[in-house]
């Protein structure tokens, strides 16, 4: 076993089959966006959703997917151009998964990608235990899914932020901020009729505990921090698609008192609905 996913795994306290899986598919996550940074894909595109939390936040929930945005439009990009890059830094560390790529859904601005591996084969690699190598299956399957928005909504900041493991490299990832307007979005808007997504709630619940003193700015009190999220578009909506006078992109989440009055019931320039 390689020394640095040796000291990964230290991280992790595994007492059962299904949580040393989820460790293994936690580094390999880490491993990729490695193989992502040497390949200049940050360059390109930010890390968002609940995995970007996770490594990046220190959200304490398993998120499955990796998802980016590229920072600029581009309906030509694709993850092929990453995957060998990606597959072959994940190998250097003794693992042994395949790129591959998803066709992309007619219509849909999102690009997907997977990380295949056999499970039993990857247990093998990170010397477990034999009681928890017998409750694996040899033809078992693991997958990450990798997903960029090609098409990303405007006016959301990133920032750089650093992963120490394996080795020190820094990652490009949406401010928190805008972090939190994506889930508030979700939480508000996700299509799944009567299923509530748990996590939603849990992540909401995660943001407000993180949230900064609400402290108001005032002229003597300028450089107070305020919580400012902005919505971005989600990708989650199902069924038929609305009208084109009712889609709209959420440019920004503003406070009554910064939203400018509308003129004949259209929004002004401070307005917070963007067609």
């Amino acid at each position: 076993m390689h020394d640095a996913i040796r000291s990964m795994l230290d991280r992790y306290s595994c007492e059962s089959h299904d949580e040393r899986v989820h460790d293994l598919r936690e580094i390999l996550q880490e491993v990729a966006l490695l193989g992502l940074w040497r390949s200049k894909f940050f360059e390109h595109a930010a890390f968002y959703g609940g995995t970007a939390l996770r490594v990046l936040h220190g959200l304490d929930r398993f998120s499955e997917d990796m998802d980016f945005s590229l920072l600029r439009s581009n309906s030509a990009f694709t993850l092929a151009d990453y995957g060998d890059a990606l597959a072959r830094e994940v190998n250097s560390f003794g693992f042994n998964v395949v790129f591959e790529e998803r066709r992309k859904r007619q219509g849909s601005a999102i690009e997907s990608a997977f990380l295949k591996a056999n499970t039993y084969q990857q247990m093998i690699s990170i010397e477990v235990d034999e009681e928890l190598l017998r409750d694996t299956h040899p033809s078992e399957k693991l997958k990450i899914r990798l997903e960029v928005d090609t098409d990303p909504p405007p006016g959301f900041d990133t920032e750089t932020r650093y992963v120490l493991q394996p080795i020190p490299f820094a990652v490009r990832v949406y401010a928190l901020p805008d972090l939190f307007a994506g889930k508030l979005h979700a939480v508000l808007c996700r299509r799944w009729q009567m299923r509530v997504k748990g996590r939603d709630w849990y992540d909401l619940v995660w943001y407000c505990r993180k949230a900064p003193s609400s402290t108001p700015q005032t002229p003597g009190n300028a450089d107070a921090p305020v919580w400012r999220p902005r919505c971005r578009r989600s990708y989650y909506a199902r069924g038929p698609a609305r009208p084109p006078d009712e889609r709209y992109r959420f440019s920004g989440c503003r406070t009554s008192a910064e939203r400018g009055r509308t003129v004949r019931g259209r929004p002004t320039r401070t307005g917070n609905l963007v067609p």
